[in-house]
């Protein structure tokens, strides 16, 4: 059953081994932020790091995994419609608005609907790592310099990920501006349990 991640909010769910979990953008130009943790211990956790170091790639994709700070792996991307996400921006934070956006009032966040949803299963703040950005299209520049684009996706572009461990999931609908070509629409996902044909 397919379910929606309303704008500029999220969710957290588990997700057992061998299950697989689909990150659907139905309108198209939307960012979903997502972090995974070990179920049996949530101090293993996704590692844009050690993800970028053994799958030797800024563009991780089909085919790749996505590993933890313990190097083991914690999915498997099957299938990627759109082809570009991004392992390098951490989730846009009230601080990101007030420092990169110079918006001192209270602005919807990643960060913030990561942790919310996150803390029934006893993660904090602090234990939020940099999240892969699905659908998120991040430039460089040859002299390094980074710059975040409008989403290539189009509506009904998905990632489809095989989890390699029992993991709890953090998922968004991103809520910054310039990541989304300036609008907010929902992410759609639908969890594929085993016994699932």
């Amino acid at each position: 059953m397919i379910k929606e991640i309303p704008i500029q909010s999220g969710t957290a769910f588990k997700i057992l081994k061998g299950e697989k979990l689909k990150v659907i953008d139905p309108k198209g130009e939307q960012v979903s932020d997502m972090v995974l943790f070990n179920e049996k211990d949530i101090r293993e956790k996704i590692s844009s790091g050690k993800t970028l170091d053994f799958e030797e790639s800024l563009l991780i994709t089909q085919g790749h995994f996505l590993w933890s700070n313990r190097s083991r792996k914690m999915m498997k991307i099957l299938e990627d419609t759109n082809g570009r996400n991004d392992f390098l921006l951490a989730p846009c934070s009230p601080e990101t608005f007030q420092i990169m956006y110079n918006n001192p009032t209270y602005h919807p966040s990643c960060f913030e609907n990561l942790y919310t949803h996150l803390k029934a299963f006893g993660i904090e703040p602090d234990d939020i790592p940099t999240a892969f950005n699905i659908f998120m299209n991040v430039q460089f520049a040859e002299d390094g310099k980074l710059s975040v684009r409008p989403p290539m996706s189009t509506a009904g572009d998905y990632v489809l990920l095989e989890a390699q461990m029992d993991l709890i999931v953090g998922l968004t609908a991103c809520s910054a501006e310039d990541s989304n070509n300036g609008s907010f629409k929902p992410i759609h996902y639908e969890i594929i349990r085993r016994d699932t044909p």
